[in-house]
């Protein structure tokens, strides 16, 4: 979807949650690569691929001057002879870090396999973003969560067109800085659970 065809969309949605929505999700997607600075994994299921996604944030990334907004796009599955940039597999989400951001997009609620990756990468300090049908456990492991819910005005696949056009504007509002009671107490479970610095 090109520049004009969002901003018709934009236009159509005016009045909308739909617009606040998914700039408050992009500013927090850039608030968080571009603070932290350590990479953005993007993960879909094995069904769901955002690979469109991909490709969108990349040129967003070119577009606004903002690399960190390039993701890796982790893939269920990734063979070793695929091209480099669809080569990352799972196992790329264990070794997700503080400062690194992790953004599952899923129609529907993950299988518990991946739902467990993604809580160990939070565990590990990764900022966790969920985008689509994510309720339940993933709403509550999620640092920020946009969700789209089957029979809504709009499906997953135009959410994602209006986040990423978003998250390259040099205009979206600054990240909130006070987090809701819910969140910090999240992330203070996840320093004291966390595993010990590799010196000890």
């Amino acid at each position: 979807m090109d520049a004009v065809r969002v901003a018709l969309l934009r236009e159509v949605l005016a009045g909308t949650e739909w617009l606040g929505a998914t700039r408050r999700f992009a500013g927090a997607l850039r608030g968080s690569v571009v603070s932290h600075g350590g990479g953005l994994l993007l993960v879909g299921t094995s069904e769901y691929e955002p690979w469109h996604l991909a490709a969108h944030l990349v040129d967003e990334a070119a577009w606004s001057g903002t690399p960190e907004l390039a993701p890796t796009l982790v893939r269920h599955g990734a063979r070793a002879s695929d091209p480099a940039h669809l080569s990352v597999g799972l196992g790329r989400l264990a070794a997700a870090r503080r400062g690194e951001t992790l953004l599952l997009v899923s129609p529907s609620c993950p299988d518990v396999p991946l739902l467990e990756r993604v809580h160990d990468a939070r565990r590990a300090g990764a900022t966790v973003l969920a985008l689509g049908g994510g309720e339940g456990e993933l709403e509550s492991m999620a640092h920020e969560s946009l969700a789209v819910p089957d029979g809504s005005e709009l499906d997953l696949d135009t959410v994602q067109h209006l986040v990423s056009a978003a998250a390259g504007e040099n205009s979206l509002p600054a990240p909130r800085v006070h987090r809701r009671l819910r969140d910090r107490l999240s992330r203070l479970a996840d320093q004291l659970t966390a595993p010990p610095p590799t010196g000890w």
